[in-house]
């Protein structure tokens, strides 16, 4: 024990948190033991649990006036017998000093060449509320919170399974995060299942601090702008990807979930679709996708038509737009540049600042900023107005790494419009076509539904067939096995 109890002082040196505990017991107290753990991480009242109900811990009579004894405690753990805590019998030391930094008890007995291990972890983590980034009006309340193993309580509570499979592993470097996924065996396409285990054996020698860290690791293609997978901090969403044949991620420490594969027509879908009517949601879906191409192309277009094909626009709105351009000294593509340059900025300064003064700033701040470029004569009001739509078209998009991707995209749309007009603006998507048309996630197509073009799944693509309909199709309807 002596050499144990070195060795741990060693490894722990200037390690303030972690607290070394020498106690002795048995008759005369004559036994020696060391309990070690790290004080921030465990509960209180764990502290002491093992030093003062050691004796108890042998349910079988020691003889009259007795008392326990290291070989009565090694007898009883070495036969796994049974106590109030579950104890876990470790043999390598560097297995216990993970154990301590993942908050055990970890207690060393002298003449032992073992320790014992009690899971004891009592870290302060945030309640379980509504989720701020999937807010819904009618729908489940719960998203998940920082707390890996609350998270997985609430994903196995609302699917009650034994084809759920919770499967866990430890990432490496020094953070060692503890990262579980999640699928339904008879759901998940055992190919693209396979692909992603072996993807996410990589992770054993990164460093992983939050769910968007696994998402660049196993993607398949970095570089692109659109993402291949799904975030949510719903764990009703969590349970609906399950069923539908997906595979669910979790990391210890975040509140992010990430659904993998993340299609493009699931982007565009919303948790709220499936609590709505289906007229109701039906028409909400086609006001998203006019959402898209605002969000995407409008600015452009008024490019490529103020500039190329006036003769394309209705005469009383091109006099109402050239009336308010006079005097503008920048051409159209570089006014609409500059415009939403600035858009972007007071967007990401609302994001950046506390949360009381973020809304009021940013609001104010485009107000202010749009009044001030009009009176000063450097944008034009229409060009305002543009940008304005556009902005509150990517905000209608369900996905927020999605909407990102697509004011990523606005600007090489905007370049193409001012160079070849409406030509370029056609060029511009013929090429982002092909790309998603090339892309895959964890081997799935991205265009998955529409290309391949599958008749029969687009019940519950661009609008959403009543639920009854849904209910009689196979669940696993985006997760069919497809030639790669």
């Amino acid at each position: 024990m002596s050499v144990n109890l070195q060795r741990m002082k060693t490894t722990f040196e200037r390690c303030s948190d972690v607290v070394i505990l020498p106690w002795h017991y048995g008759p005369d107290y004559k036994y020696n033991a060391f309990s070690i753990y790290t004080d921030a991480l465990i509960q209180k009242k764990e502290h002491n649990y093992f030093k003062d109900s050691l004796q108890d811990l042998v349910p079988h009579p020691i003889g009259p006036g007795t008392t326990v004894t290291p070989e009565d405690v090694i007898l009883f753990f070495n036969n796994k017998g049974a106590s109030d805590h579950s104890a876990i019998l470790i043999d390598d030391f560097n297995d216990a000093v993970n154990r301590v930094l993942d908050g055990h008890i970890v207690i060393f007995i002298d003449h032992w060449n073992k320790a014992l291990g009690y899971k004891a972890i009592g870290l302060e983590t945030r309640q379980v509320t509504e989720s701020t980034t999937e807010p819904v009006v009618q729908g489940p309340r719960e998203g998940t919170v920082e707390n890996l193993s609350k998270n997985l309580g609430m994903l196995r509570g609302r699917i009650k399974s034994p084809n759920l499979k919770i499967e866990t592993i430890a990432t490496g470097g020094e953070t060692k995060t503890k990262v579980a996924y999640c699928y339904l065996e008879g759901k998940v396409n055992p190919e693209m299942l396979a692909e992603f285990q072996r993807r996410i054996t990589r992770l054993k020698n990164e460093e992983v601090l939050e769910t968007s860290y696994i998402e660049e690791i196993i993607e398949d293609s970095v570089y692109s702008p659109f993402p291949q997978y799904r975030y949510t901090e719903r764990t009703d969403v969590a349970a609906a990807s399950l069923l539908d044949g997906k595979i669910v991620v979790m990391v210890e420490g975040t509140g992010s979930v990430l659904i993998c594969p993340g299609l493009l027509v699931e982007l565009l879908q919303s948790s709220e679709d499936y609590y709505q009517r289906t007229v109701i949601s039906s028409l909400i879906r086609i006001i998203r996708l006019f959402a898209l191409m605002i969000a995407i192309a409008l600015p452009s277009i008024y490019i490529a038509f103020s500039t190329y094909h006036p003769e394309l626009i209705p005469t009383v709105l091109l006099l109402a737009i050239i009336n308010s351009r006079e005097g503008i000294p920048f051409p159209a593509v570089i006014e609409a540049l500059i415009m939403e340059f600035f858009f972007e900025l007071l967007r990401e300064a609302g994001i950046r600042l506390p949360r009381p003064v973020g809304s009021a700033v940013s609001i104010v701040g485009a107000l202010v900023i749009g009044e001030a470029a009009i009176s000063a004569g450097i944008a034009s009001p229409i060009m305002v107005i543009i940008v304005s739509l556009t902005g509150i078209a990517s905000f209608a998009i369900p996905q927020y790494n999605f909407a990102i991707g697509l004011r990523i995209l606005r600007f090489p749309l905007m370049i193409f419009a001012a160079f070849l007009g409406i030509f370029g603006i056609m060029i511009a998507f013929l090429l982002i076509w092909l790309h998603l048309a090339n892309l895959r996630s964890l081997g799935q197509p991205y265009l998955n539904s529409i290309g391949p073009f599958i008749p029969r799944q687009l019940k519950d693509v661009f609008v959403r067939a009543p639920l009854g309909v849904l209910m009689r199709s196979p669940r696993n309807r985006h997760m069919r096995k497809t030639s790669k």
